[in-house]
């Protein structure tokens, strides 16, 4: 793997993380929504966001944030992880992921769980080749206002 730099993200990491959300995630969200999305979450402590830089282009992220139920310990939940296509298979996921359950393991956290949509095999397999477990496949429903 190249030289990979991992570091929390800021402000100015939302042009590149809405080119991510469109070339890795299929999102188009706009980039004046998505930088004000970012300043709300980094301003929250449940949340973490982590970005991958090669050579000082930003090619990956990660979202974390507290997961609370009534029914289980404390956990992280991944909301996102991007790497950019042309990137992938370089390390940069694992770096992102190894750094997202570090900081999860020094908050207090049991483990951490992610949702991946049913077509993402290669996903899936890449979260299992890291120790993640399948506990159950659900479906996932919502509303819109």
């Amino acid at each position: 793997m190249k030289d990979v730099l991992i570091r929390d993200a800021v402000p100015e990491d939302a042009p590149a993380l809405t080119r991510l959300n469109s070339t890795a995630m299929g999102y188009d969200y706009p980039q004046a929504e998505t930088g004000r999305k970012l300043a709300a979450l980094l301003a929250d402590a449940r949340n973490k966001i982590l970005v991958a830089q090669l050579d000082g282009c930003l090619v990956g992220y990660l979202h974390l944030v507290d997961y609370d139920v009534l029914y289980a310990e404390h956990m992280k939940n991944i909301m996102g992880i991007a790497v950019e296509p042309d990137c992938r298979r370089m390390g940069i996921g694992r770096a992102l992921l190894a750094a997202g359950e570090a900081w999860a393991k020094e908050n207090g956290a049991s483990g951490v769980r992610l949702v991946s949509g049913e077509a993402r095999t290669g996903a899936h397999q890449f979260y299992q080749s890291l120790g993640y477990v399948c506990g159950k496949r659900q479906l996932n429903f919502k509303k819109s206002f």
